[in-house]
């Protein structure tokens, strides 16, 4: 099967932290959706704000699972309420409803820091991505947005860590 992962600048983030505005605007997150949903038929994961489900998920055309990465700390930012958690739009997948081990709709980590690009997330996260997904050896995956690279780290050694999440059962 042949997969994406895309993980774009955030609405309303792209001029102030990347230089690209384009992504400040509601059409190109838009436009990304379709274009994953027509050139991934296979499946596709999609990471977000909370803030824009809103107007993401009715632009959806095909079943979406709605993940959800928790992370587990306060800002300090005086804000009434914060945002904790981010959202990964699940499409597609293999269906395997015996496969082992199970893979919840969720997960509890904590975000990287100072890994050189804004939003760089943690390994624990990247194979969580992949497993949602159900890769297998065989499979592909584009990362749309590769930043630091983790996801390609997380592919090459993805059989590896499905084998300790094994024996650890």
């Amino acid at each position: 099967m042949h997969f994406a992962y895309a993980d774009p600048p955030y609405f309303g983030q792209g001029k102030r932290r990347y230089g690209a505005p384009e992504w400040d605007k509601r059409p190109r997150h838009l436009e990304l959706l379709a274009e994953l949903e027509v050139t991934y038929p296979d499946g596709f994961a999609l990471s977000c704000n909370p803030a824009n489900l809103t107007w993401l998920l009715p632009a959806a055309t095909r079943k979406v699972r709605v993940c959800a990465w928790v992370k587990p700390y306060r800002q300090l930012w005086t804000v009434g309420v914060q945002y904790s958690w981010e959202p990964v739009l699940l499409v597609g997948g293999h269906a395997d409803p015996k496969r082992r081990p199970m893979v919840v709709d969720w997960l509890l980590c904590k975000p990287t820091r100072k890994r050189g690009l804004c939003g760089a997330n943690p390994a624990l996260f990247n194979h969580w991505i992949l497993d949602l997904l159900g890769y297998v050896d065989g499979d592909t995956l584009d990362d749309l947005y590769p930043g630091t690279n983790g996801m390609a780290v997380a592919l090459d050694g993805h059989a590896e860590y499905l084998e300790g999440l094994a024996h650890a059962a």
